[in-house]
């Protein structure tokens, strides 16, 4: 309940956000979880038009997260997102209502359309509305989106019991209520003027960002290893356990952990230097929380209650494993893709990010499920977690190599020959190159006015003063340093290449 308290210190355009994703979750997981079920059992279907359904909507959502993203930079989110929901609701209710294969085409691409929508749109909002706590306000989404998961599932599969139609009724009436109060209450932000003449322009100045590409890159290892939890897990739970309902035991301790120590992971890592160094550490717990399973998932079946309880302990352990690695580094992976590119661009970058994240994991699940298929066969029950292991690995790896480089929006900038430090105070300056007056700013590319985000001030070398002149009439040592001004012609000597020098500091501000 304390979370809930400190949610309201939020705007009023956050708060709402946060309660409309903890909407979309119970609605999603209420319904979607069961419809394959429903469609092969309660319509008859047969397995290849249950797939075709099903990928209607992984198609439209997947393939259209770049038109959501870019969107909302051109019309504003607020107009993104509630068309989004308004979407929703008809996808919904044409479930309840449809039995069509053609009705059910149609409702699967349009509640793969809507998340393509609302997804980007909502990222991009809460990014421009939170300032410079974006780590926390995701850190709270990801906490709501975590609560909703399991209510929808819960609530799910106590609904889908008694009617499937009633299910997609009361997720329908949900994605209602949430467009109303959206269109009534959710602030307009004003769209940031965009200097490119289409949209076709704004995707290749994002693909043409070769940082913001190789971040997509390094993280497909988070998302193939965050589908685990719905794939691997579950399975591994079965096999462990013997209990057809341990994934759903695997995922409520996964999701209990999460609202339990979601914000205190978020506020320490940026207590100790931003959570921007701390990514590659919680990847590299996600690949570790593949570890455990092998102790029970290479042996004999369990003989009895007490050692299937056991067993199953040790896959609730993995799980929450993996929800700590997401907790942290989640919330900075979003925290971090608007600062890759300009700000009206950020519905466009968080677009594209989402569709790299869907091609990973669909990339992954494939490697993961073939890597299942063989342990079955050659009797190797330890290769698909060692393979997630590896994903993890190489993800952090590729993470902590950018984060060294200093190319992740947030990571330290330090001084010629010395070791980047995070969260040192950002610090605007001059720098002043050789033999350009100090008073003078060059044009871009040769640049003396030069920002630095998160580097530490270094001071000038202290200045000698001249040598004082011998009494009696005795030259001045050849070696004394000239007076200022007295160099090179009587002009103001060319200062050499030095660190930042912080501009018009008050004279009553005591020195850095």
């Amino acid at each position: 309940m304390r979370k809930f308290r400190a949610t309201r210190e939020f705007p009023l355009a956050l708060r709402l956000l946060l309660l409309n994703q903890f909407g979309i979750d119970i609605g999603f997981y209420l319904l979607m979880p069961f419809l394959a079920a429903y469609l092969e059992q309660g319509l008859g279907m047969s397995a290849a038009l249950v797939g075709l359904v099903l990928g209607a909507r992984t198609l439209s959502q997947q393939g259209l997260f770049v038109l959501g993203g870019s969107a909302a930079d051109r019309l504003g989110p607020r107009v993104v997102i509630i068309a989004g929901c308004a979407l929703r609701t008809v996808g919904f209710a044409l479930f309840a209502f449809g039995s069509s294969l053609g009705l059910l085409m149609c409702a699967s691409a349009l509640t793969g359309l809507a998340a393509a929508l609302f997804y980007p749109a909502v990222r991009t909002y809460v990014a421009l509305e939170s300032g410079d706590g974006k780590a926390e306000a995701f850190a709270r989404l990801n906490v709501y989106a975590t609560i909703g998961s399991l209510s929808g599932l819960l609530l799910g599969s106590v609904l889908f019991l008694a009617d499937f139609r009633m299910c997609a009724v009361a997720v329908a009436a949900v994605f209602g209520l949430l467009t109303v109060a959206q269109a009534m209450v959710l602030p307009t932000r004003g769209v940031a003027p965009v200097p490119s003449a289409s949209v076709l322009a704004d995707w290749r100045e994002a693909m043409a960002n070769r940082r913001f590409l190789l971040f997509c890159l390094a993280t497909t290892g988070m998302f193939t290893m965050e589908n685990q939890l719905y794939l691997l897990l579950p399975d591994g739970a079965l096999r462990a356990s013997g209990w057809k309902a341990g994934g759903g035991v695997l995922l409520a301790a996964g999701a209990l952990a999460n609202m339990v120590f979601q914000l205190r992971i978020t506020r320490a890592l940026e207590r100790n230097g931003g959570g921007t160094r701390w990514v590659s550490s919680g990847l590299v717990v996600m690949g570790a929380s593949f570890l455990p399973p092998l102790l029970v998932c290479c042996t004999e079946p369990p003989v009895g209650t007490t050692a299937a309880a056991a067993r199953l302990g040790v896959m609730v352990l993995s799980s929450v494993m993996l929800f700590f690695g997401i907790m942290v580094a989640h919330p900075t992976v979003l925290e971090m893709i608007p600062g890759f590119g300009r700000e009206s661009l950020t519905g466009t970058y968080f677009g594209l990010f989402y569709v790299f994240s869907g091609i990973a994991a669909t990339g992954g699940n494939a490697v993961v499920g073939r890597a299942m298929d063989i342990a079955e066969q050659a009797g190797w029950p330890w290769l698909p977690w060692v393979c997630c292991l590896s994903f993890g690995l190489a993800s952090a790896g590729a993470v902590a190599m950018l984060y060294r480089a200093r190319m992740l929006p947030g990571a330290a900038v330090a001084a010629p020959g010395e070791p980047a430090v995070a969260g040192n105070p950002v610090v605007t300056g001059t720098a002043v190159l050789p033999g350009v007056p100090g008073g003078e700013e060059q044009p871009a590319g040769g640049s003396a006015l030069v920002k630095r985000a998160r580097g530490p001030v270094v001071p000038r070398e202290p200045w000698v003063p001249p040598a004082p002149p011998a009494t009696n009439g005795s030259p001045v040592a050849r070696d004394a340093a000239p007076p200022v001004g007295g160099g090179l012609g009587g002009q103001d000597a060319p200062r050499l290449p030095g660190p930042l020098v912080p501009d018009e500091e008050p004279a009553d501000r005591p020195p850095r």
